[in-house]
């Protein structure tokens, strides 16, 4: 069963930036994936996938302003968060977006002044 962990979360302002990292404890170099983001009193939602082939999408409200990578030889998956906004404060889950799904126990972000 494969194991994510994702790392980089924390406390930022409007307009900072932070740069969330998963783990995968085996190869993901065949799977696409994924991070998604809970907010209180909402439901979880896709942030971001990138392909195995790198090809990658992006949810409208981070459009332009996050970004995803994989390091397929270090069995990472990384998202890059710029123009923070308190509307992007949640708790942020890595993916494999391949049957089976594996999730990360998360990581909380919040955006405060």
């Amino acid at each position: 069963q494969m194991q994510l962990m994702e790392s980089g979360g924390g406390l930022v302002q409007p307009g900072g930036s932070l740069r969330l990292s998963c783990a995968a404890s085996e190869s993901i170099s065949r799977f696409p994936m994924g991070w998604y983001r809970q907010a209180p009193g909402k439901e979880r939602e896709r942030v971001a996938s990138i392909s195995s082939g790198r090809t990658t999408s992006y949810a409208d409200s981070v459009k332009g302003r996050f970004t995803i990578s994989r390091d397929n030889a270090r069995r990472t998956v990384s998202l890059q968060m710029n123009s923070l906004k308190p509307e992007d404060t949640a708790v942020y889950y890595c993916k494999k977006d391949m049957w089976p799904t594996y999730w990360g126990q998360g990581t909380q972000v919040t955006v405060s002044s």
